[in-house]
């Protein structure tokens, strides 16, 4: 198979249209090429319930295997759980997921041991030109002594190890309805909930990677609508929505209202830093609410911002010895999860937290969520640097106002700040913008959409980013 690898491998891990862009037989060259860079003479592999990931992740244990690393299969599992069997076991594993895309979609997410990422400045370029030499030339010839490839069932461990880390002892009861979007959540929720105080209401529980009833996106509000519903019918305490890989997780609350990722960073890192005495570091990307550093510092944390993306957090969380990362996309990182993100660890601190007390999740994360927030709004400019200079020279001028180019372009003043970025894979522009109040958010966000979306500019806004119906929480 002649592969395009350009189209398939990102910046942090591999994803394309099986088997249009990849199959197996490239699969077993990634397996190999993965020994090959990481040196690695022992691996742990799982995949999620995707049709193609059975054949492909035993593609790639066959090409391992075959330069001489012993793999260990854990099948069916979530992302993080993989992440929990590299750091347990203490070997360089490989995910199969292709996470919310759709059903013809699949992907590997590989790591080192202890769960470190492999992305394009770490291992994931030199893989590459290895499997694009030997899609040319042919596989290299097997070693002499070939790996094992035996199975292992981690789900159990993973789930002690997640309850270790959060005291659920003497929470009271709570109803909570968990959509799993027929993704791994299914698989993963009743075995950690098993023995909580909880009266679980599942919702499409049924592992089926064809996605037959919304795709498995909760940062998508269309995703979020069979949720909201059903927490309300049931009068439920809250309800939680995880994403086709279940590393990320999105809440709701007994309105069933969607609660802001950043209230939720919030919330986790004041429950870290009191974990940890009163005293840590907690990274943030620089999307995230103003409420996020305020509340690490109220609680005696060092606050730390960052770009947007995992392998900037969790570049961070290492350097910094950080006890833990939150982005407002809904990843949640754990120094006690080998800085790792985890979407279920974040569920069971907010379990926690509204079990601890008798009042109402709204109520709760109330004193986390301070600010308007505008959530992400996506415009199509072909001129993208243009647009961002001509948004500067609007603001940059004005008395009391600073902008930083860490991450695109943030703006900010004393009463509110926004960040226009563009995307790495298409030409669009994003918009966050976040206010003390909603009028002055609202005003922030029509001028500065009015300047990217100007008349001189060749690109159309996108639909998903009418103002009025901003994309993203």
């Amino acid at each position: 198979m002649a592969a395009d690898l350009s189209q398939i491998v990102k910046a942090y891990d591999v994803r394309g249209v099986v088997p249009d862009q990849w199959d197996e037989p490239l699969a077993e060259r990634f397996g190999a090429a993965f020994v090959e860079v990481t040196g690695a003479d022992a691996i742990v592999i799982g995949h999620d319930m995707r049709p193609s990931s059975p054949g492909l992740s035993g593609a790639f244990a066959r090409g391992a295997a075959a330069r001489g690393a012993d793999v260990t299969l854990i099948g069916l599992c979530s992302t993080d759980q993989l992440y929990f069997a590299s750091g347990s076991l203490g070997l360089p594993g490989a995910m199969f997921t292709a996470s919310h895309n759709p059903a013809q979609y699949n992907g590997i997410k590989l790591c080192r041991a202890g769960a470190a990422p492999v992305g394009q400045d770490t291992g994931l370029l030199e893989i590459r030109a290895l499997v694009e030499k030997w899609s040319e030339t042919g596989a290299p010839q097997p070693v002499a002594v070939p790996g094992t490839v035996t199975e292992r069932d981690t789900l159990a461990d993973y789930a002690a190890h997640l309850l270790s880390l959060v005291d659920l002892t003497s929470v009271r009861p709570l109803k909570v309805v968990v959509d799993a979007g027929n993704g791994m959540g299914g698989h993963t929720v009743p075995t950690v909930f098993a023995g909580l105080p909880v009266d679980l209401v599942p919702m499409y529980f049924e592992l089926d990677g064809t996605f037959p009833n919304h795709e498995a996106n909760p940062l998508d509000p269309k995703n979020l609508v069979d949720l909201q519903a059903r927490v309300v019918a049931e009068g439920a305490d809250l309800g939680l929505a995880f994403d086709g890989d279940a590393d990320r997780c999105f809440v709701v609350d007994e309105r069933g209202e969607g609660i802001s990722p950043s209230a939720i960073t919030a919330l986790v890192a004041a429950r870290e830093l009191a974990r940890n005495g009163g005293k840590g570091t907690v990274i943030h990307n620089l999307i995230t609410s103003l409420s996020v550093p305020e509340v690490v510092r109220e609680n005696g944390g060092t606050p730390v911002r960052t770009r947007v993306g995992h392998s900037f957090i969790k570049a961070e969380m290492a350097e910094h010895g950080a006890i833990f990362g939150g982005e407002h996309s809904a990843h949640y990182y754990f120094r006690d999860f080998w800085n790792a993100d985890t979407g279920m660890l974040a569920a069971l601190h907010v379990l926690a937290a509204l079990g601890g007390q008798p009042g109402p999740l709204s109520e709760l994360v109330a004193r986390y969520d301070r600010y308007a927030g505008s959530g992400e709004i996506n415009s199509t400019v072909a001129d993208q640097p243009g647009r961002a200079a001509a948004v500067r020279a609007a603001f940059a001028p004005r008395d009391g106002v600073t902008a930083d180019d860490l991450d695109g372009l943030t703006v900010t003043s004393p009463d509110w700040w926004f960040n226009l970025r563009a995307s790495n894979t298409e030409p669009l522009l994003r918009l966050n913008v976040e206010a003390r109040d909603e009028r002055t958010m609202r005003a922030v966000r029509d001028e500065v959409l009015a300047l990217v979306r100007a008349p001189d500019s060749p690109g159309t806004p996108d639909p998903s980013g009418d103002p009025s119906s901003p994309s993203g929480v």
